[in-house]
């Protein structure tokens, strides 16, 4: 029986592939020896590629089905197959609930929900036909299992994607995989925004409990090990990767020592 993650000969999708966490986990999945496309509205600033290899890019908007379609029917029919989904486009920008518009909040559901859930539809109607099957893995959050204020539809959006892996792995199954990477602090090109300076960077790392925020590619290698033969008996599963989580706010408020008594 074939085991490892050597992914060659492997046809990924990774939607938002091109920058942040997205570029990372493109660039892992490369490494690891697949042919990865990756779509986005737009091209990154710079291509995505290791040891020569690079990622081919496909427009698309997501939340389009006819641009999905169209995105998944290129791919098969450049490749001849679809054997890797990973959802990874998403986001939302900092906004209270209780000034954000309904338009707003519905348009921050529709791509983090709903549009994995379009994209999903499609690439698993491609799979469904494979012998060999496929395998769904979508990035969710921690938003979606604590409390995320400024981002509240956002962590909704999340908390339904791994509600939403867990019966599409029921549904599609035995043929199809589906499992979620529930992420925490990663740090991307654009930490500075949500963290300001290099101080500000650090002291936010310094909050988890292994020391630092996960870089893009530790996201790619958890990527990589649910879609690949090592997981081959892993479904409808969430994968937590955020370094341990968070401290305990009540542990920094309280008075008692932590000293032990000699």
């Amino acid at each position: 029986m074939e085991t490892g993650s050597n992914m060659t000969g492997s046809v990924v999708l990774v939607t938002g592939g091109v920058r942040g966490v997205g570029a990372g986990i493109s660039r892992t999945f490369l490494r690891a020896g697949a042919t990865v496309v990756a779509c986005a509205r737009r091209p990154g600033e710079a291509p995505v590629e290791v040891d020569g290899r690079a990622v081919e890019f496909l427009p698309c908007d997501i939340r389009d089905p006819e641009q999905v379609q169209g995105l998944v029917d290129r791919i098969v029919e450049r490749h001849g197959r679809l054997d890797v989904l990973v959802n990874n486009a998403g986001g939302a920008p900092f906004a209270l609930a209780a000034d954000a518009s309904p338009k707003f909040h519905s348009k921050i559901v529709e791509l983090n929900l709903l549009a994995p859930l379009l994209v999903s539809q499609v690439a698993n109607a491609v799979m469904q036909r494979q012998d060999s099957g496929g395998a769904i893995v979508n990035i969710s959050s921690v938003s979606g299992s604590r409390p995320s204020p400024g981002t509240a539809a956002y962590g909704a959006a999340k908390a339904g994607v791994d509600s939403l892996t867990g019966s599409l792995a029921v549904e599609w199954a035995p043929k199809v995989r589906v499992n979620s990477v529930v992420v925490g602090l990663v740090r991307t090109e654009l930490a500075h925004l949500h963290y300001g300076d290099e101080a500000g960077i650090a002291a936010v790392g310094d909050t988890v409990p292994l020391g630092r925020m996960a870089c893009p590619e530790d996201i790619g290698n958890c990527a990589v090990f649910l879609a690949s033969p090592l997981a081959a008996y892993v479904s409808g599963s969430t994968l937590t990767v955020h370094g341990g989580g968070e401290r305990p706010a009540f542990l920094a408020a309280a008075t008692a020592s932590t000293e032990e008594k000699a």
